[in-house]
């Protein structure tokens, strides 16, 4: 493949910075089934769900998205709105973009305005790289 024809990692990441809000996840019947959290959704999951926030990045300010800490807040407020509260959420890495201290706080400030019972966290490798996850 030719390098005009190769796709480039921030490219890619230009096109894909929705991915970094949440999607609720709901089981019913035991099969699983995926969701974007959309703005006033109502969306009523059938049986069990969760919603999985991942890659907020707190701390970082540069395109494609320079205030993370507005769009983390907006998938938390989001999820707040389903009709139905989720079992619990989880956010699955890169929580900061730098593991600084005050970023996992703000982090956490976020996260307490959650309705959800339940809050678990796996760290992302932007969160470990700068002290090997000892913060």
């Amino acid at each position: 493949m030719s390098d005009e024809n190769q796709i480039k990692r921030r490219s890619f990441l230009k096109c894909m910075a929705w991915g970094g809000t949440g999607l609720v996840w709901a089981m019913n019947g035991g099969v699983l089934s995926a969701s974007e959290l959309l703005a006033g959704s109502k969306r009523k999951a059938a049986g069990f769900s969760f919603v999985q926030i991942s890659d907020s990045h707190i701390g970082f300010n540069k395109d494609p998205n320079h205030d993370v800490t507005k769009t983390f807040q907006e998938a938390v407020d989001k999820s707040n709105e389903l009709e139905e509260q989720p079992a619990f959420v989880i956010h699955t890495g890169d929580i900061t973009h730098l593991a600084e201290a005050a970023q996992f706080d703000t982090a956490a400030q976020i996260l307490k305005s959650a309705k959800a019972s339940q809050i678990y966290y796996v760290p992302g490798e932007h969160d470990v790289f700068t002290d090997d996850g000892k913060l």
